[in-house]
């Protein structure tokens, strides 16, 4: 039986299960997606980031978080920051369980997402920039139809080092001719 998928907002609710991702995440997973680990908001800092994101219009949300739900489960969240409304945004992908990746359900649920990004924030173009020695994020961006664009080094994010990422775009173009 094929997984039921649903790409939503982030809602109040959500905010602890997505907070306990990056706090309970190990060390080594975390620095394997180019996390600084001096860097890492405290669970107080990022759960008031995450309210101000939901209580914002969305016209003004420097970020703006959806929820995965897999089988009615919050499984994951992508996101977008860097936002300039009507213009583009870069996205950040994250399924919260190992045990769903590598499934082909990060791909599906990339391409609902995008396809609400591109709605909600009326974007003409969508960037992902993942750290060039985390693979699996570039097997979902190519296999949702994001053109790869080149590797260069830089500190992609307030929470990273220093690190070679792979830059990938999607146009509003490519999802109108889904």
């Amino acid at each position: 039986m094929e997984a039921q998928l649903l790409v939503r907002p982030i809602e109040k609710a959500d905010i602890p299960q997505l907070v306990n991702y990056w706090m309970n995440a190990s060390s080594e997973y975390l620095v394997g997606m180019g996390v600084d680990l001096d860097k890492m908001p405290d669970r107080g800092s990022l759960t008031k980031m995450l309210e101000k994101q939901i209580e914002l219009d969305i016209r003004e949300k420097p970020s703006y978080a959806l929820i995965w739900d897999v089988d009615g489960v919050p499984s994951g969240h992508c996101n977008v920051n860097n936002i300039v409304y009507a213009e583009e945004a870069q996205m950040h992908l994250h399924l919260w369980h190992s045990g769903k990746r590598k499934s082909g359900l990060g791909t599906k649920l990339v391409r609902m997402s995008v396809a609400r990004f591109f709605k909600d924030l009326q974007l003409q173009r969508l960037w992902c920039e993942p750290y060039a020695l985390n693979p699996a994020p570039h097997r979902v961006l190519e296999k949702a139809g994001f053109q790869f664009i080149k590797e260069y080094k830089t500190i992609p994010g307030s929470i990273n080092f220093e690190q070679n990422v792979k830059q990938w775009r999607m146009l509003k173009e490519a999802i109108l001719d889904d």
